[in-house]
């Protein structure tokens, strides 16, 4: 019976070797899996901001010529000395004009009268049969604006300027100073003809500025259109008649 226990319990510690040799021989390995829950995380929805886009509106750029001046001369006259905007054609002279032949019933003018409408900035050449040649000009500024009669005394081509002794005068009262003398040509202020009016200081003349042409811009002389001045000047005869009316 002893040596019955004692092979039992050599068994014993046979099978406790052997278990510790297992559990010694097995090693000791750390997991990096990590488990994740098989359903995904909600996406989070991306708010997109739609801001209505408004026409583009192309305001209109409004072209300002308030030019300034250059000089006192192209102040006193409102013109560039310049042959840019009158004298475009081959004869040296702008063909813009703005005759029209009209109705004129007005009886009591012989014709080739000139007659000089200021408030409608407009100049009359009588026709016989009750007709008229009508010329749009420019007239004399706030101030130096005339009426009455008196007749044609002199004509030139392409005039000198020799401003009067009245304009030197007040213009030299404003520190402004003005030539007392000026040769013909393209950039004389008097354009490419004058007539001058018997017994005042004052021309039917023409004008390297067409834009003055009717405004109220002058000193008291009547501006013509190159074109139209030539016209009138072919027509007039020294000694015919005119009439200015305010």
């Amino acid at each position: 019976m002893r040596k019955f226990w004692i092979g039992a319990a050599a068994l014993l510690a046979v099978a406790g070797l052997a278990a510790g040799d297992a559990q010694a021989s097995t090693p000791n390995v750390k997991s990096n899996i990590t488990v994740v829950d098989e359903k995904p995380a909600p996406k989070k929805k991306k708010v997109v901001k739609v801001t209505a886009k408004k026409p583009e509106v192309r305001k209109k750029q409004r072209l300002v010529y308030a030019r300034q001046c250059d000089s006192f001369f192209e102040c006193l006259f409102n013109t560039r000395r310049s042959t840019r905007s009158s004298f475009r054609s081959s004869r040296g002279v702008s063909d813009r004009t703005t005759r029209s032949t009209v109705s004129f019933g007005a009886g009591q003018y012989t014709p080739g009268s000139i007659i000089v409408r200021t408030p409608e900035r407009a100049l009359y050449y009588v026709l016989p049969g009750g007709k008229a040649l009508r010329y749009k000009v420019g007239v004399g500024k706030e101030g130096f604006q005339w009426s009455g009669n008196s007749k044609i005394g002199m004509k030139r081509e392409w005039p000198d300027w020799r401003p009067p002794a009245v304009m030197i005068a007040r213009e030299a009262a404003k520190g402004n100073k003005i030539p007392t003398y000026m040769e013909g040509g393209p950039n004389n202020p008097l354009g490419a003809r004058a007539m001058y009016i018997s017994g005042t200081m004052f021309r039917i003349h023409g004008t390297n500025n067409a834009a003055s042409i009717g405004g109220a811009v002058s000193s008291g002389c009547i501006r013509m259109m190159n074109s139209d001045v030539i016209d009138l000047y072919e027509r007039v005869a020294v000694g015919s008649r005119v009439y200015v009316y305010q």
